[in-house]
């Protein structure tokens, strides 16, 4: 059954230089010198200080850890080089988003000239997860289910704080900067496939895209393959965070698609009870309340998510992924929180956003699967 759900992951990294912590626009200095290493396993996003490193379309979840320890390590290695570290996180402690270097490509001018100061302040860093299922057709169905499930994710890897050197007041201001954008958010249900194709349709047709891309919504269906993928997470805080993330989407596809067989499936609910939740997810990550609309009941976040590991919970043998579930029913019994909160205690002991920004390139470095980052 796993190989039927592929997985495959897109990691966006901060670069910064190890001296000063501060964000480095060196991507062409990064996409030429790594090109022959990485290949398309790199590549530029809009603002010159952010690298994407994106995996292979992975089998099943172990496949999906040897696949991302070797690109983690040579990534890594690469931006050593060029006196830089990683940091992965959702924003940035310090910097603004108005003194940053666009990357010079004709597709982000493009964006710059549409959206204005919206892409413009783009200065944000996600997690990405792809995965395959049996048809575009079930993809549909799928997803209309799924969207229950986004604030979860956003609550688990709430990691951005603080925007523009300031403290947010949110555990993942990353969600409100990607929401100014048109076409981003939960999105709506669909009837069918060939229901969100004539939507995409109509979209090209009247120039409001020019194509399926364009749609930025939290969950969708891949525009050109058979997956589904989900973006709304925030770059996590470490390696493990992003395995479970990766297992957890998997294996809600899974449990859903197995449903779906069998003519069954779960409550499908509207996009505006479903943003109620994800708004406490921004503000409060694992700390918030979650409403169950379904059942007119309120609950902890944590226990919401328990529930949902034990909802999958009959997948994860198939798939092989008890390993990274089981670390995802530890993050929540964790007293330090998430990596928003892990942020907010180093702000909180020191007042420093430098300190913070110090503490980010030691976590990432130590959370590499082959951590040979000298300490900074």
């Amino acid at each position: 059954m796993a190989h039927q759900f592929t997985l495959g992951v897109e990691e966006e990294f901060q670069m910064v230089d190890r001296q000063t912590g501060q964000l480095a626009s060196h991507i062409q200095t990064i996409m030429e010198k790594g090109g022959p290493l990485l290949g398309e396993h790199i590549k530029a996003e809009m603002l010159q200080s952010a690298v994407e490193l994106i995996t292979d379309v992975c089998p099943n979840i172990a496949a999906l850890r040897l696949d991302l320890q070797k690109l983690r390590s040579d990534l890594t290695n690469l931006v050593e080089a060029e006196g830089l570290a990683l940091v992965s996180a959702g924003t940035h402690p310090m910097a603004r988003w108005e003194e940053q270097e666009r990357t010079p490509n004709p597709r982000y001018a493009e964006l710059e000239e549409e959206y204005q100061d919206v892409g413009r302040s783009i200065l944000i860093f996600g997690l990405h997860v792809h995965v395959g299922v049996e048809s575009q057709e079930i993809a549909i169905p799928l997803i209309n289910q799924l969207r229950t499930w986004l604030p979860h994710f956003l609550a688990i890897s709430a990691n951005s704080p603080f925007w523009g050197g300031r403290n947010s007041g949110l555990k993942s201001y990353r969600a409100i900067v990607w929401r100014r954008f048109p076409r981003s958010g939960v999105p709506m249900t669909f009837d069918s496939y060939q229901d969100f194709d004539a939507y995409v349709a109509r979209l090209i047709k009247t120039g409001c895209v020019d194509n399926g891309k364009r749609i930025w919504w939290d969950v969708r269906p891949h525009p050109f393959f058979n997956t589904v993928e989900f973006r709304i997470a925030d770059m996590p805080a470490t390696f493990e965070d992003t395995m479970a993330l990766a297992a957890l989407a998997q294996a809600l596809v899974a449990k859903l698609s197995w449903l779906h067989k069998r003519n069954q499936g779960t409550h499908v609910l509207p996009a505006h009870f479903i943003e109620e939740n994800k708004w406490k997810a921004s503000r409060y990550g694992l700390d918030a309340e979650y409403v169950d609309f379904s059942q007119a009941r309120r609950m902890t976040m944590r226990e919401s998510v328990h529930e949902t590991l034990d909802f999958v919970d009959d997948m994860l043998d198939d798939l092989g992924s008890r390993r990274e579930i089981n670390y995802l029913r530890s993050l929540l019994d964790d007293p330090r929180g998430t990596g928003a909160d892990r942020q907010l205690a180093i702000y909180h002991e020191t007042g420093s956003l430098s300190d913070v920004t110090r503490y980010l390139i030691r976590q990432t470095a130590q959370s590499s699967p082959l951590n040979n980052l000298r300490s900074w």
